[in-house]
């Protein structure tokens, strides 16, 4: 009998857990202002299609997708900021351009009370859409965690956490997960313990419009790295910073993927920080013992065209807006350039 040209454990292992690889991709905050849901105002109901359309074939192209979804989705009344509610359109598109999965812990979860809470799981639900981070009820936190899927053969585990609400309780019993450090610590042992071979927790912090993290963030990066974390996905600055991929200084077998903010995916922000945001990319792997490991990440970034609210590369953007794309892009560049650590731009 003749082997693959392998070493035989790493054989042994490949068949057992496969020897492939898996793409990740995460983007920041996909938002709805009022501008942009009066754009999207059709004669039946709201399209949102030509928002992703320069952009869903690299979506697409990932073995699973993130999306952090910062608006409540369900029924009109329709609002912008400060308070919003988005048609399900919106919450469409985004699946038909290819994301797995929806964040809905974030600041803006309880816009429309408890009410929009569930509307918004429920139409995720019905659309088959991995989701986390708010829950009907406790009871359907228990029934919801752990969040492990499986990505091509890989097994991975999802936590998502928020600061806060914008001051907005939950209420009739709905369960929104805000950051508490034994919170997370008992999650992410529950979910170690259930199976996952690697667990990303995606986090709402930190300083609007900051371009580098605070010192609070930073601190809480440093206690979920200690918790043996894999991936740190962070959201809500509404403009990106810095991204890391190193060893874990607690567990130094393991790589830690750590990003601060991803910026905005889609918005009517109007600031240059704040018309864009990064999509990043990750690649994971099986080494020859089997085990699941971060082999390499990087970054894209993105601009919102404000005419139609379509997405699309920064570095394509061609129109009227070719100005304000390239400024939006070396802004982001010099924040990457001088405090990325092994996530370059993707080339």
């Amino acid at each position: 009998m003749s082997y693959p040209v392998l070493p035989f454990c790493t054989y042994l292992a490949s068949l057992v857990f496969g020897t492939g690889e898996a793409d990740m991709l995460f983007v920041g905050d996909a938002m709805q202002h009022k501008a942009q849901i009066d754009v999207a105002k059709a004669i039946d109901g709201y399209d949102y299609s030509a928002c992703f359309a320069e952009i869903d074939s690299i979506v697409k192209a990932a073995d699973y997708a993130v999306v952090n979804l910062e608006t409540p989705v369900g029924k009109p009344p329709y609002r912008g900021y400060p308070c919003f509610n988005a048609p399900v359109e919106f919450a469409d598109a985004l699946a038909d351009a290819g994301f797995d999965m929806m964040l809905t812990a974030n600041n803006h979860t309880l816009d429309n009370g408890p009410k929009g809470l569930k509307a918004t799981i429920d139409h995720l639900e019905s659309r088959g859409l991995d989701h986390i981070g708010t829950y009907h009820s406790d009871s359907a936190r228990l029934e919801a965690l752990p969040k492990i899927v499986d990505v091509k053969d890989f097994k991975i585990g999802f936590l998502n956490y928020t600061y806060g609400t914008n001051g907005i309780e939950p209420r009739q019993g709905v369960v929104v997960d805000y950051i508490d450090r034994e919170l997370i610590k008992k999650d992410v042992e529950a979910t170690r313990r259930a199976g996952a071979e690697l667990v990303a927790v995606c986090i709402h912090w930190g300083d609007e419009y900051k371009l580098l993290p605070n010192a609070a963030q930073k601190e809480l990066a440093d206690y979920m790295e200690s918790l043996g974390v894999d991936m740190i996905i962070g959201t809500h600055p509404h403009v990106i910073q810095p991204m890391e991929l190193r060893a874990n200084k607690y567990f130094p077998d393991r790589q830690l993927f750590l990003i601060y903010s991803l910026g905005n995916f889609v918005s009517n922000m109007k600031t240059a920080d704040t018309r864009g945001g990064a999509m990043a990319h990750l690649k994971i792997y099986r080494d020859d013992k089997g085990k699941a490991r971060l082999k390499e990440a990087s970054y894209r970034l993105l601009f919102t065209v404000p005419d139609k609210y379509k997405v699309y590369e920064a570095d394509s953007v061609k129109n009227d807006w070719q100005g304000r794309a390239k400024n939006f892009t070396s802004r982001a560049r010099n924040i990457f350039d001088k405090h990325n650590k092994a996530v370059p731009e993707y080339k």
